[in-house]
């Protein structure tokens, strides 16, 4: 465990969202980054690594209700570790590059007999790796970065008449992921809905309108009855509100049944911070930080900037609460359409959350440029930019402690311990 425990500290542990249809966030596929610096951790496979991080991190409750989709190479297949693996929380992805003999289409059996989901990772046709494990497949993953459109549809059309998902990985636009949903695709890996297309001078909705006035007024710090009568006059917003308020982790020990009760038990910097996740959520769509993929991106940067900002402003509490909102505003671009000079006209905001979205070069912005790195698996920059906090005693190790604490926060069963 030593072993695991140090590879995993000189790694990354990143996070591509699984999405599907509907656009509902269903899980995260989990990988190591950044090869670790101690030799002797090459010993284990990144398999069987990612696995060891999965359960030493304790991810499982972290994630809620979303699945973990992990990779299994030929060597961790065939561990018993693998039957530790909680066989309703986990997809087990078979990267597997040559024809599989007995023993592994036994084991695949074996495994598919306890109730584990298998995937089929890296597809690229019928033939004699791939045969033998169809029957036993619940989902085949082609990556949409290694064949044009037309071979792309050669691979998924005689699949689609087969009861299995086919899982589109690398989706990186809108507009990818529609061609994909045509060819019979139900799940897709990447980060395309977190890159909607920005444009200047884009009208905001009523709604939107609606929320960024509570907002203001929440920042002002507006008393209670103002607040109160600006939600009750958004019936649909009340119930949002209430619905985001009791479903991300805030460590309340009841449920939050009123508007007031809403006000005064989470205070105006609170108030805000929901309301501002609220925009995170598209039309029509109830906030629920498991299903919502923004949202939940938002959320976590947020957290976890929070939790960075613990780091190097200890016990200052306004720095955290700064942390937070930079972290969800961050996000904003992608969930108005509009750049962010344009969002500062419309929300109120300390200059010190300004500066950091636009500059990057004091330490509130450098911390979030560190958490833009993380999130777009940019190895060489996080380290780059964890040379700057190197003082603050943060590391690798630092980043996915963050990550696995800041997913059990927005999605854990003990989110309010």
């Amino acid at each position: 465990a030593s072993m695991n425990q140090s590879a995993m500290g000189e790694s990354f542990l990143s996070r591509q969202p699984v999405l599907n249809h509907q656009d509902d966030l269903v899980g995260y596929e989990l990988m190591l980054m950044g090869e670790p610096a101690n030799p002797s951790s090459a010993q284990a496979s990144a398999a069987m690594l990612v696995c060891a991080a999965y359960t030493e991190l304790g991810i499982r409750s972290a994630l809620g209700r979303n699945t973990a989709f992990l990779r299994v190479d030929s060597q961790f297949l065939h561990d018993d570790a693998i039957e530790t693996l909680p066989a309703d929380a986990v997809v087990l992805e078979l990267a597997i590059d040559s024809v599989p003999d007995k023993r592994t289409i036994d084991r695949c059996r074996f495994l598919r007999e306890r109730r584990y989901s298998l995937a089929l990772a890296d597809y690229t046709g019928l033939d004699d790796r791939s045969r033998p494990l169809l029957t036993m497949l619940d989902v085949v993953k082609i990556n949409t970065r290694e064949h044009g459109h037309c071979t792309l549809n050669d691979l998924a059309a005689p699949l689609t008449r087969l009861p299995l998902k086919l899982l589109a990985q690398g989706v990186e636009s809108r507009e990818e992921a529609d061609r994909c949903l045509e060819m019979g695709f139900r799940l897709f890996q990447g980060h395309y809905f977190a890159r909607p297309e920005i444009v200047s001078g884009r009208r905001l909705s009523a709604s939107q309108n609606a929320l960024i006035r509570l907002i203001n007024l929440a920042s002002r710090d507006a008393d209670t009855a103002t607040i109160e009568n600006g939600i009750k006059h958004e019936p649909a917003l009340a119930v949002n509100l209430l619905g985001i308020v009791n479903s991300v982790g805030y460590g309340l020990t009841q449920r939050v049944s009123s508007l007031r009760h809403a006000i005064t038990v989470l205070g105006r910097r609170q108030l805000q911070r929901w309301l501002q996740l609220l925009l995170m959520t598209p039309a029509g769509k109830t906030p629920d930080a498991a299903l919502s993929p923004l949202l939940q991106v938002a959320a976590l940067r947020g957290r976890m900037m929070e939790m960075m900002a613990e780091f190097v402003w200890p016990k200052d509490r306004r720095r955290a609460d700064q942390a937070f909102i930079t972290g969800i505003m961050s996000m904003m671009p992608a969930a108005l359409g509009m750049p962010l000079n344009e969002i500062f006209e419309h929300i109120a905001l300390e200059p010190e959350i300004i500066q950091a979205l636009s500059s990057q070069d004091d330490l509130l912005g450098k911390t979030l440029g560190l958490l833009e790195c993380f999130d777009g698996e940019d190895v060489q920059g996080c380290d780059q930019r964890l040379g700057e906090f190197s003082a603050f005693g943060l590391d690798r190790g630092s980043l996915n402690d963050a990550l696995s604490e800041a997913l059990r926060w927005i999605n854990g069963d003990d989110a309010a311990n």
